[in-house]
C-alpha cells in the first residue's frame, strides 16, 4: 500500500500537534505507512504547492474555511472533510485516522 499522506488545518497549527501524533501512533499500530502533519490556515497554499497530499482534514474551528479549501483542491482530487468534533475534543487519533483513510479510498 503506497504513503498515505494527511494534512491537518487549524487555526495556528498548534491545536492539532497532539491529535497527529496519536494519529501517528495508530497508524503505526495497524502498520500503515503515513505521514501526517498539522499546519495553520495560513501556510495552506505554500504547502499544497511543495507537498503531495492524499487528503485535507480540517479542525472544527476552521470548518468555516471548507469551500474555500475544496475549491482550491478540486483540480486535484483531494477530498477535504471537516473532523468529527467529537473526535477532535478527545483527540481520538485513530478515529479521525479511520475518517482519513476512508476519505483517500
Amino acid at each position: 500500500m503506497a504513503k498515505k499522506t494527511i494534512m491537518l488545518v487549524c487555526s495556528a497549527g498548534m491545536s492539532t500537534s497532539l491529535l497527529v501524533s496519536k494519529m501517528q501512533k495508530s497508524a503505526e499500530e495497524q502498520g500503515l505507512d503515513t505521514e501526517i502533519f498539522a499546519i495553520g490556515a495560513g501556510e495552506v497554499d505554500n504547502t499544497l504547492s511543495s507537498k503531495d497530499v492524499d487528503v485535507l482534514m480540517l479542525g472544527p474551528q476552521v470548518r468555516f474555511m471548507k469551500d474555500q479549501f475544496e475549491k482550491k483542491v478540486a483540480d486535484k482530487g483531494i477530498p477535504v472533510e471537516v473532523i468529527n468534533m467529537q473526535d477532535y475534543g478527545m483527540v481520538n487519533g485513530e478515529k479521525v485516522l479511520q475518517a482519513a483513510v476512508e476519505l483517500i479510498g
